[in-house]
């Protein structure tokens, strides 16, 4: 019995890391055609019905275009990081526990935190074993931005876990039955969604990848499979972070459909971001870091945990 356990598992698991990389897909071929709507043009429609099945074509010329790669690199590292970077990208969604895959355990907020961090060290080997100037600089640049954020996001979500008390995903959405809290903390919510734009790299914070100066920034150098394997890996970090997003503002749904519809509420947000802001300056980014998120997830972290402290009191 237990045996038939580990292989519905394994099985259930497998499917949701097919589901994810065809939503990444589809999300890819979404975002081209609203930005093509928003510049007044026409996005992909040539290949399949309205353009379908555009992200399978661009996928098959990706893996079967000639493989070249840089003849002074660390070729070991240079093959291994966009693997390890996709492999980080699905793991993440162990945490998010759906409908159909109840997999639940106490700690998912720290396993979200512990394994996005690790993500970094994918971008900076990646540009580092390159051996290439450009790909040296957007991976600086990418960990840069990325340690910067990465304590504002903390302190960010430490402020819900003083308001909740536990680290368990499916907690969330149970405190935000009768209030979302994208009413009640719409200070932190700001501070979030630009948080989360900068930590994945988004317009208007895609400094790593600077294509008019970094030339597509930290994978310059890649071609080919190694190319399409980051490429994944960003969007799938992506459409989780704004799963993440619908859990923490919008009240989850993690029972039922409405979580999609909440999730589609969020892609669209971002993809009118993109379409509609243009790149922010890079010292600006990092001085809105440290001079103005820093002192405010400071201030709301005390001021929340002076009420759980002041509510424990009178409970007592």
């Amino acid at each position: 019995m237990i045996f038939k356990d580990e292989i519905l598992i394994i099985l259930s698991r497998l499917i949701l890391i097919v589901c994810v990389l065809i939503r990444v897909a589809f999300l890819t071929l979404l975002e081209r055609k609203i930005l093509g709507y928003i510049q007044i043009r026409k996005g992909p429609n040539k290949v399949g019905f309205v353009g379908l099945l555009q992200p399978f074509r661009d996928a098959i010329k990706l893996f079967t275009k000639e493989q070249t790669y840089p003849f002074i690199s660390n070729l070991n590292l240079y093959y291994l990081s966009p693997v390890i970077n996709l492999y980080l990208a699905l793991l993440l969604w162990i945490c998010v526990p759906f409908f159909t895959i109840r997999f639940n355990f106490d700690l998912s907020l720290l396993f979200f935190l512990r394994v996005s961090r690790l993500r970094v060290y994918t971008i900076i080997i990646a540009g580092w074993s390159s051996n290439s100037n450009y790909a040296i600089l957007g991976g600086i640049r990418s960990v840069a931005q990325t340690i910067s954020y990465e304590v504002r996001l903390i302190l960010i979500l430490m402020s819900f876990l003083f308001i909740i008390l536990r680290f368990n995903i499916i907690d969330l959405e149970k405190f935000q039955e009768f209030v979302w809290f994208i009413f009640i903390l719409l200070p932190l919510r700001m501070m979030w969604i630009v948080s989360r734009l900068a930590e994945t790299n988004r317009t208007p914070f895609d400094f790593a990848e600077g294509e008019s100066e970094l030339v597509s920034g930290f994978n310059v150098e890649y071609r080919r499979g190694g190319f399409a394997i980051i490429f994944l890996a960003e969007y799938s970090n992506i459409l989780f972070i704004r799963i993440i997003c619908a859990i923490l503002f919008l009240g989850g749904g993690l029972c039922s459909l409405i979580l999609f519809f909440k999730l589609g509420l969020m892609v669209g947000f971002w993809l009118w971001v993109r379409g509609t802001l243009p790149r922010y300056r890079y010292d600006k980014l990092i001085y809105l870091s440290w001079k103005r998120y820093l002192p405010s997830a400071l201030n709301f972290l005390f001021l929340y945990f002076g009420i759980y402290l002041w509510l424990y009191n009178f409970i007592m």
